[in-house]
């Protein structure tokens, strides 16, 4: 039988809209427990720049101060850290900061690593379209390089002519046949842990 996990799910710098609520529902579906911090205390964006706007309003140390305080209640339970976009960025600075965490999944986001990061076979998996503006080629293979060099165990998906958050269906970027096939792998990925 698949195991479930405890699950942590980041949104985009989009803010918590509905597809992040409906992927949550997907998860708990498949058995497991999703929590979904509302970084954004319910201020939502249509657009990226909107997005962007508010998330350095915030700034990217209260933002990161507002994860850790989120999660601090349930880490000892061995997290799964997940997100989109800006919210894989602070799923991947979690979990990499977290000895106790089971995997990450990344979904439209990566994050810049530390020259001294290092996790013990950590489970990663990405999902990122292809080409992504905010996620280059280049950018793509030294993450790659870098989070197999600090111990993870990384698997990447790419889904190409997709945008870059194309799991959420009210934005221009939604493509429904590569959200449709990452879900199935995704899940897969999760029963795994």
């Amino acid at each position: 039988m698949p195991s479930s996990s405890t699950i942590v799910l980041f949104h985009s710098a989009h803010g918590l809209r509905p597809a992040v609520g409906a992927a949550a529902d997907r998860l708990r579906a498949a058995g497991h427990e999703v929590h979904v911090p509302d970084l954004y205390d319910g201020r939502t964006a249509d657009t990226v720049e909107e997005g962007m706007a508010i998330k350095d309003e915030i700034g990217q140390d209260e933002l990161l101060r507002r994860a850790v305080t989120a999660v601090a209640p349930l880490s000892d339970r061995g997290l799964v850290y997940a997100g989109f976009s800006l919210g894989g960025s602070i799923a991947q600075n979690l979990a990499l900061a977290d000895e106790k965490a089971r995997g990450l999944l990344l979904l439209h986001g990566t994050s810049d690593l530390a020259d001294d990061a290092s996790t013990d076979e950590l489970p990663v998996q990405l999902h990122v379209a292809d080409p992504d503006p905010f996620e280059p080629q280049d950018w793509l293979n030294a993450w790659y390089l870098r989070m197999r060099r600090a111990g993870a165990d990384v698997e990447v998906y790419r889904y190409p002519g997709a945008g870059h958050i194309f799991t959420d269906p009210e934005l221009p970027d939604y493509d429904a046949e590569a959200a449709e096939s990452l879900w199935p792998v995704a899940l897969a990925f999760l029963a795994e842990l």
